[in-house]
């Protein structure tokens, strides 16, 4: 049994994160950490990384130390949450960097219409180059407005 609440603390958390990465998005790196966020909606310079990539040692954190704690002294649901954390990273790294900005060209020719969506509403996104203006602020669900984008 208690198998089985570690792995629904794993998926709520996961879930949860994107709630987290919303909120984050729109109020901190579209707010008072915009000068971290700025780099990444403009046009790309000959730079491999950006100040925006900051977020993923702000995220690795919190993950890395629940993982820690939740090994210690016993196992423990600490670790659980650091491991939906952790998968949610891995995700939206695959997501944002590998499949809709294209960092590393692994999925570069995807025939998924789901990723494909997920890249387009990202796009919409971008369009704004300031702080302001910006909309869909999530990456693994999209709001339904942006589901019209995806049938193509």
């Amino acid at each position: 049994m208690i198998i089985i609440q570690y792995i629904l603390i794993t998926i709520a958390t996961f879930v949860c994160m994107e709630a987290v990465t919303w909120l984050t998005h729109k109020y901190v790196m579209h707010g008072f950490l915009w000068y971290l966020h700025a780099d990444h909606h403009q046009p790309k310079y000959p730079h491999t990384f950006e100040k925006n990539d900051a977020f993923f040692v702000i995220f690795a954190i919190p993950s890395i130390l629940l993982l820690y704690f939740g090994l210690l002294p016993n196992l423990n649901f600490m670790f659980f949450i650091g491991l939906g954390i952790f998968f949610y990273g891995v995700c939206y790294f695959l997501i944002h960097d590998v499949l809709i900005h294209q960092r590393f060209k692994w999925f570069k020719n995807t025939k998924n219409k789901y990723l494909i969506g997920l890249r387009k509403a990202h796009k919409v996104h971008h369009k704004h180059l300031g702080k302001e203006e910006g909309e869909c602020f999530g990456m693994l669900f999209v709001p339904k407005k942006y589901h019209k984008i995806f049938k193509k």
